[in-house]
């Protein structure tokens, strides 16, 4: 079973850290810098899809708010207690929010969406938002890297085959809690903020 698992994570586990790069994605690029650590992947692929799909995924959601600002969709994210806050940061430090946007969890989609309703033009957007994706995706997958390398060195060889699975689920498990309680303090704060 160990095998397989191992088989579709070297087959399809770049288009799943490109795919999970898409939205959020912290745990994405993480696992793909730790799977690029085992060898698993080639370092620069892995950090290739995490740049790529950080990158596309912003630019999606800005182009959401550019082109569709009256569909469904972005009058659901825009009604979000998170958007109004995001906005505020947009309308102050317009470049510094571009850039730091998919930093702060749980704020890349309303951020891309606040960028595109606001008049910035599309041209900055790309330019500011690639140099953000390019150091998200150094910093993200060079931690799922150094913890590949953490858990070998305590390890040692027994994180060869299928206990690096398991090693690489307990990781993001533990970036998935972390980010949940982190987004429910965020949230707290701005609803008493908001009180």
């Amino acid at each position: 079973m160990s095998d397989t698992i191992h088989l579709l994570i070297e087959r399809y586990g770049l288009i799943a850290v490109f795919a999970g790069c898409l939205t959020e994605g912290e745990t994405a690029a993480i696992l793909g810098g730790f799977f690029a650590h085992q060898a698993v992947f080639v370092p620069w692929q892995a950090y290739l899809a995490a740049f790529l799909g950080a990158f596309g995924g912003d630019t999606f959601f800005f182009l959401m708010g550019r082109r569709f600002a009256g569909h469904a969709i972005v009058r659901r994210l825009i009604a979000k207690p998170g958007f109004s806050h995001a906005h505020d940061f947009l309308h102050n430090h317009p470049n510094l929010f571009i850039f730091l946007n998919r930093y702060i969890y749980g704020m890349r989609l309303f951020g891309g969406v606040a960028a595109g309703l606001s008049d910035i033009p599309f041209g900055r957007f790309v330019v500011i938002n690639m140099l953000s994706s390019l150091l998200w995706a150094a910093i993200f997958c060079g931690l799922g890297y150094f913890f590949g390398l953490g858990a070998e060195t305590l390890l040692g060889e027994t994180i060869r085959k299928h206990h690096r699975l398991i090693i690489a689920l307990g990781i993001g498990v533990a970036v998935l809690v972390f980010g949940h309680f982190a987004a429910s303090w965020v949230m707290r704060r701005q609803v008493k903020r908001l009180a």
